[in-house]
């Protein structure tokens, strides 16, 4: 039997990147899939007609996950779609960095709005469920530079260390209704944003990282895996950091 026969996942923000990742390890592993994005691009379709092609039902969602009202509707057409909803991978973010002498407001509200207030929306939404079903698995997609901090990304730590912080809270809320809350901590993981950097930062990046050299974001999904499956069925308000003792 596959670890994740029998269950129904949302992945936020799961068209591309590590997302897409996680929902394609999903996937392979018998869960149903659910994912959303900001827009029903190429990557969107394709996604969708991969999940398919593996023997799952599969459904892309067109959501921002920034907005509660959004988030409240697209968890109740997955429930009335596919019946129930037993892991949520809260995965939406974007990066809008500079020095804080240099940051706008705009910027500021914005990290945190689709980064930490997706957070809070979709969980709000996902637990009426969860709470129905006494079971269910969250999965929030912290960061390294949320545990650490970083130059340059004031806004950014401070949406994922929110995260953090909000993890650990809620395991505590909902722990005694047989739902888990855990977070991932990625470190310098390859993907279309790290693509852009120059080759001289990817490279000052891996020189610091003790395993020599960058994360796959399947590195990430199999520890999604874990999380969302009965393997992990005692392990709840964690940090888990996936970054090759870059953070340790």
């Amino acid at each position: 039997m596959k670890l994740l026969e029998g269950k129904t996942a949302l992945i936020t923000g799961g068209a591309r990147g590590i997302g897409k990742a996680i929902a394609i390890a999903f996937a392979k592993q018998g869960a149903n899939v659910a994912f959303s994005d900001m827009a029903a691009d190429d990557n969107f379709h394709s996604l969708e007609k991969e999940l398919q092609s593996l023997g799952v039902k599969a459904k892309g969602y067109v959501s921002n996950a920034a907005k509660f009202d959004d988030s409240q509707k697209m968890v109740d057409e997955i429930v009335a779609d596919f019946g129930r909803l037993d892991i949520l991978v809260n995965n939406a973010g974007i990066t809008r960095d500079t020095l804080l002498m240099r940051m706008s407001e705009e910027q500021w509200d914005l990290v945190i709005d689709v980064n930490l207030k997706s957070v809070f929306n979709l969980t709000k939404a996902a637990q009426k469920v969860m709470l129905k079903q006494k079971s269910g698995s969250i999965i929030n997609m912290s960061s390294v530079v949320g545990v650490s901090g970083n130059a340059g990304q004031s806004n950014y730590s401070a949406s994922k260390a929110g995260i953090i912080g909000f993890t650990k809270s809620i395991a505590r809320e909902l722990g005694s209704r047989n739902i888990r809350c855990n977070a991932i901590a990625p470190g310098f993981i390859i993907t279309e944003m790290t693509h852009k950097l120059p080759d001289d930062v990817r490279d000052e990046w891996v020189k610091k990282i003790p395993l020599h050299r960058g994360g796959t974001p399947d590195d990430v999904a199999n520890v999604c895996i874990f999380l969302g499956s009965e393997l992990s069925s005692y392990v709840s308000g964690q940090v888990i950091n996936v970054c090759g003792a870059m953070n340790t």
